[in-house]
């Protein structure tokens, strides 16, 4: 066959994601407070748009009305047109299924998407320059560190609760009312946030906070526990009263003073910014007298945005030239489609956020202890969208309720499969059930992992050893040879 140059036609196909969906798709994973940043850009960027309120516009190009803003748990929003492989002008779209695989927070979809279509930006980590918050290094950690999901729960509200330098306000008491669990989940919780970085947090007075540093120091003695123990006399200069109460010479003395100086009061600082802003909620849930639920956007961090069509008007009289009126159908254009994503955005976080409350209802109502094995998988079939819309949805969106504000995220628990093979039993369900179970043991037959693996099979729990064992350390139980040793003394006694 001879060799040389020639033209060949090939037809193929390919899937090709439109700037205009990857920018709407870039929405989805940005919370309330980032909207409201990227309208006030777009207010900046387009003369068309205007808030509401302002000039008269068409009540058929305001975003967010009051019913998309709201829903009830009896009723749903419309199907969301990025799920539906539809465009906001409803022509069908080209969408790599692959690319929608992709997790939020990877690749090039973290772009800053405040630009014109095609060009490329920083990524949202790069806006402000601004470091991770003291909650967000802690609940980076707690994931990691955490034995069981109800404990990475009760964590992860402790880490929300703390102030701006790491201290918890609230008692362990008050914090188990709120979810509805016992304190000593909540002291288990709190134990496991003290013991991250850094370390301080998480203490509740002064005296905790250095007495975990002098701990991670290893130099917690009970010389060093008097000292901090009596602060107050260290604040007032009754430095010969302390060091006769310390029991200790003038050297040892000045050393722990020095020691003490080295420790940070305040370990939160270093994480803050801004002033410490508290979490500002993107979905209010609101108990209805009936017993239901009332679901609806924060509307304080939601600008009511619209097209100035009467501006435009006047704008196409004045132009004169075709270059100026084909800038002005653009921006247009561009506002009526900016419009349409953020209604489809709405949309489809409340459509989200009712399925995870239907789903979780036993936790509004009764607390931690109630949630149940939750995926995103599970909510996307149920409202038969991408389950990696989903995840983009459930990102950085705090859910306001009686019980306190957590991010959406919180709500997916993993679970245990059941023995029978029906479904699944949530973690919490299983280490109650090991309780009861140890709680009962005779002294004289104390229980094994392995027993108790076969006890809790009957009870419907189908669980390996090492589970059994990783679920009993993480309610503070030790093991059989421990608690038989524990259960004799008691008995001597």
């Amino acid at each position: 066959m001879a060799l040389g140059p020639r033209l060949d036609l090939r037809q193929s196909q390919s899937l090709v994601m439109t700037p205009q969906l990857q920018q709407a798709i870039k929405l989805l994973a940005l919370s309330n407070l980032e909207i409201e940043a990227f309208i006030g850009e777009a207010l900046e960027a387009n003369p068309l748009l205007d808030l509401g309120g302002g000039a008269p516009a068409d009540p058929a190009e305001t975003i967010a009305p009051d019913e998309v803003r709201r829903t009830t748990l009896e009723s749903s929003p419309a199907d969301q047109l990025i799920a539906e492989g539809r465009a906001a002008d409803d022509r069908p779209l080209d969408i790599d299924p692959t690319a929608l695989d992709r997790d939020h927070d990877t690749g090039d979809w973290s772009a800053d998407f405040r630009m014109a279509p095609g060009e490329d930006g920083p990524g949202i980590d790069e806006r402000g320059g601004e470091a991770p918050s003291l909650a967000e290094h802690l609940f980076a950690q707690i994931g990691p560190a955490a034995t069981d999901p109800a404990t990475a729960f009760i964590a992860r509200h402790i880490a929300g609760e703390l102030d701006e330098a790491g201290y918890l306000p609230a008692t362990t008491a008050e914090l188990a009312a709120d979810l509805g669990v016992d304190e000593d989940e909540v002291e288990a919780a709190l134990a496991l946030v003290q013991s991250l970085d850094p370390t301080g947090v998480g203490a509740r007075s002064l005296g905790e906070c250095l007495a975990l540093q002098a701990r991670e120091a290893d130099r917690y003695d009970p010389c060093m526990a008097r000292l901090l123990d009596n602060l107050e006399l260290l604040g007032r200069g009754e430095l010969p009263r302390l060091k006769r109460m310390c029991g200790v010479d003038d050297e040892d003395f000045a050393d722990m003073l020095a020691e003490l100086r080295g420790y940070d009061p305040k370990p939160g600082l270093r994480f803050s910014s801004g002033g410490g802003d508290p979490v500002t909620p993107d979905i209010l849930l609101i108990p209805r007298a009936d017993g239901g639920w009332d679901l609806q956007l924060n509307q304080a961090t939601l600008p009511r945005l619209v097209v100035n069509r009467s501006y435009y008007v006047e704008m196409r009289g004045a132009c004169d030239d075709k270059a100026a009126r084909g800038w002005l159908s653009d921006k247009l254009a561009d506002a009526n489609w900016l419009l349409k994503a953020l209604d489809q955005r709405a949309k489809t976080i409340l459509k989200v956020a009712s399925e995870v409350v239907k789903q979780q209802d036993g936790f509004f109502r009764h607390g931690v202890s109630h949630l149940k094995p939750l995926t995103l998988r599970a909510v996307a079939e149920a409202i038969e969208m991408h389950e990696s819309t989903v995840s983009r949805v459930t990102s950085a969106k705090y859910l306001s309720c009686p019980r306190g504000t957590f991010e959406l995220k919180y709500f997916f628990t993993s679970g245990v499969a059941s023995a029978d093979g029906d479904g699944a039993v949530s973690a919490e369900a299983v280490k109650a059930a090991i309780r009861a179970l140890i709680d009962a043991e005779d002294p004289k037959a104390i229980l094994s992992d392995d027993t108790l693996v076969d006890l809790l099979k009957d009870k419907g729990f189908d669980l390996a050893r090492r589970t059994v064992a990783k679920y009993r350390e993480a309610i503070g139980l030790g093991s059989s040879v421990q608690r038989r040793r524990q259960k004799a003394l008691a008995g001597l006694r």
